[in-house]
């Protein structure tokens, strides 16, 4: 072992890289006890010095994911390595390489798979991530990554520490209802994902997670409005939000005017196509809560919500807000429904 310490210390980056490159091939499945075994009783004395070699180069990106990865063998062997690896600050360490900017997308992606190492290490730690401000660099960084790998080693990071973390699941919480307003697609779809995962143990559904959750309609890509309408479909089950749900998808059908163009040539109003979008994704998804609860129906009819898919159908602009709201009226099980429509 002091021929291995002795190496290291003295040891070149490319030395030190050949090292790491040895450690993994043999240990990356290792217990404490094996790990004890390799480095005779000295395992913790190599972390220190892998972790500390961590904090002087991880803003250079210097073997950085062969670093993560040889820390992440040590905190998976078990709790013996971990409390070590907090003491110097480790988790401070990684969680700056997840939200430095210049890091490289599989490097966070390294950082972020540690990450839900420790977080799959017991509330403690979760809670410790969480009072790092943890939550809050990971979702920024969901939010603007292009990696899809990264995007979904931090999805499942937020949903590990929204599990038996009951002291911070609201904070994580509402950092996903957030994301479902952000930039990026993906992250979009993503959090709408991990919300329908989490929402049944939250006991209470937030309001504020209604008005993201509709505008997920206007999406251009058909994945983010599935997820919209299948977190809908769960959230209009909870009677605290379910009429804000309904008058919001009746409204939907008919896109307010306020900042419309009037067309001289034909008199009538031009929409933005994303109004239109969202327009024919509220006609489908009413459709889909009327499938699944018939008695949804009914109280969909109080609020007006025929003469709405009426005006929908006549949307000779988009088809497919003509196309949905066709068949919101016909597919439906709901005859009572399809009587109301004749009578308007």
């Amino acid at each position: 072992v002091r021929d291995i310490l002795k190496r290291w210390d003295k040891g070149s980056p490319s030395v030190r890289q050949s090292m790491l490159k040895d450690f993994l091939a043999q240990c990356v499945n290792a217990t404490v006890p094996d790990l004890e075994q390799y480095f005779n009783d000295c395992g913790s004395l190599f972390l220190a010095r892998l972790t500390s070699w961590l904090r002087l180069t991880y803003v250079s990106g210097l073997c950085l994911q062969l670093q993560l990865r040889s820390i992440n063998v040590f905190i998976t062997a078990g709790n013996y390595f971990l409390m070590e690896f907090l003491e110097v600050g480790g988790m401070l360490t990684v969680l700056e390489i997840v939200g430095l900017k210049s890091s490289r997308e599989e490097d966070k992606a390294e950082a972020l798979k540690l990450l839900t190492v420790l977080a799959n290490k017991g509330r403690q730690c979760k809670e410790l991530l969480c009072e790092s401000f943890g939550v809050k660099i990971v979702a920024e960084n969901l939010a603007i990554s292009k990696s899809a790998q990264t995007q979904e080693t931090a999805q499942n990071f937020l949903l590990q520490l929204s599990t038996g973390n009951p002291r911070y699941q609201s904070q994580v919480y509402k950092a996903l209802i957030a994301l479902l307003s952000s930039a990026s697609s993906e992250a979009q779809r993503m959090s709408a994902i991990t919300l329908r995962q989490i929402q049944p143990s939250m006991g209470v559904v937030s309001a504020a997670i209604v008005e993201p959750a509709l505008q997920l309609l206007k999406s251009l890509h058909v994945e983010v409005q599935h997820e919209a309408i299948e977190l809908l479909k769960d959230l209009v089950s909870y009677e605290e939000v379910q009429q804000s749900i309904l008058m919001g998808l009746v409204g939907l059908l008919k896109p307010s005017t306020h900042d419309t163009n009037l067309s001289k040539d034909s008199g009538t109003s031009q929409l933005p196509l994303i109004e239109y979008i969202q327009q024919a994704g509220a006609a489908k998804a009413i459709s889909a809560l009327i499938q699944d609860d018939e008695n949804l129906g009914e109280k969909l009819l109080d609020l007006r919500v025929a003469p709405h898919l009426l005006y929908a159908m006549g949307n000779i602009a988009y088809v497919d807000s003509q196309r949905q709201a066709g068949l919101c009226i016909c597919v439906s099980s709901l005859p009572f429904t399809k009587c109301h429509l004749l009578v308007q």
